[in-house]
């Protein structure tokens, strides 16, 4: 089981336990907390403002955005193939 689902099973858990009290509630979502922060890179204050906006707008985790931010800068300097389209596949208009 990797962190991510762990974390997931964490929230899950604090979701379903409503009738047991606030305080007990909390354990699992810090544990939840600290396994998705635990692998994180520091960045500089400005970067972090920025991580933080950026992930608010998206709606993802910090490490989700940045995850996405390294694949698709290591896609387009050819460092990772581009994922293919086929016919079928949907774009958003812009090439």
């Amino acid at each position: 089981m990797t962190m991510p689902d762990t974390a997931a099973l964490l929230e899950d858990a604090a979701d379903r336990i409503a009738d047991i009290p606030w305080q007990l509630q909390i354990m699992p979502r810090r544990a939840a907390l600290l396994l998705r922060n635990s692998g994180s890179i520091a960045f500089d204050v400005d970067i972090e403002e920025a991580l933080r906006d950026l992930s608010g707008e998206f709606g993802k985790t910090r490490n989700d955005t940045v995850r996405l931010i390294v694949r698709e800068w290591m896609e387009k300097n050819t460092y990772l193939p581009a994922p293919m389209l086929d016919e079928e596949t949907e774009v958003d208009g812009h090439a």
